[in-house]
């Protein structure tokens, strides 16, 4: 069995989050709130902390697993929904602007 939480709209692009999401894909839990507490890109991982962390509360409540041996074994990041803003330039022109926004789905198994 694997618990499985989701967020389908955070507002950074699915590039920027894949950086963070591949550092802790694969790590027990614990190593990979080490990792995200001192990463760079704080936005980011604080989302994914935040994901864990509900993982680790729905676990807890189900009582069947032991939270020392869960691991982050599937640590999907998928592009979300794009707005698409116009910024007005010279002469009557307008360029686009892409604000992108991503998915990230995190499955917490128990591997011994």
């Amino acid at each position: 069995m694997t618990v499985a939480v989701k967020n389908n709209s955070l507002g950074f692009s699915a590039k920027k989050a894949r950086l963070v999401a591949n550092l802790v894909r694969g790590k027990r839990v614990s190593e990979a709130l080490q990792v995200l507490r001192y990463n760079e890109k704080r936005e980011i991982a604080l989302a994914i902390v935040k994901l864990i962390n509900s993982g680790l509360s729905i676990a807890d409540k189900s009582s069947r697993y032991d939270l020392d041996n869960l691991r982050l074994t599937e640590v999907l990041v998928d592009e979300g929904p794009t707005l698409k803003r116009i910024m007005p330039r010279a002469q009557g022109r307008a360029f686009r602007i892409n604000k992108r926004s991503s998915k990230i789905s995190i499955k917490l198994d128990e591997k011994k």
